[in-house]
């Protein structure tokens, strides 16, 4: 991912933190957000000190039979002191690259386990008949 240097984020987002951008190509969304539950960014009450602020990144691509596998990735800037957190231009870059990382993993994993149930389909349905139709019975 390029980084903006012009952005404080690194990446232009709207007024609520979030972006969208293409990278390795998937569509990751993006949000930055502070951790804290007010509406105002101000110090907390109690400690003094400002929320951090939390960036993540995700993304999911679907494919047959309903399958979707999914890309996280989080990073948290701290504030230094009581200060306010200051913008890290590489925090957005970082969750990107662990949701790619994090996607990767998955599709590994799912290549995994898909591997422990090969195919044994010769036909039957597991009933003991040879076509998938169902079992024909016939009156005393």
């Amino acid at each position: 991912m390029d980084i903006d240097t012009s952005q404080p984020w690194g990446l232009a987002i709207d007024f609520a933190g979030r972006a969208t951008l293409t990278e390795a190509g998937h569509t990751v969304h993006v949000n930055v957000s502070d951790t804290s539950l007010s509406d105002i960014i101000g110090p907390d009450s109690i400690t003094g000190t400002y929320s951090p602020v939390n960036i993540t990144a995700q993304f999911t691509e679907s494919g047959a039979n309903n399958s979707v596998l999914r890309g996280y990735g989080r990073v948290t800037v701290l504030p230094v002191g009581t200060a306010p957190v200051v913008p890290d231009q590489t925090a957005i870059q970082r969750a990107v690259a662990a949701a790619l990382t994090n996607f990767a993993d998955n599709t590994a994993a799912y290549t995994t386990l898909c591997t422990k149930w090969t195919s044994t389909d010769d036909g039957s349905s597991g009933d003991g008949n040879t076509t998938d139709s169902p079992t024909e019975t016939s009156a005393p």
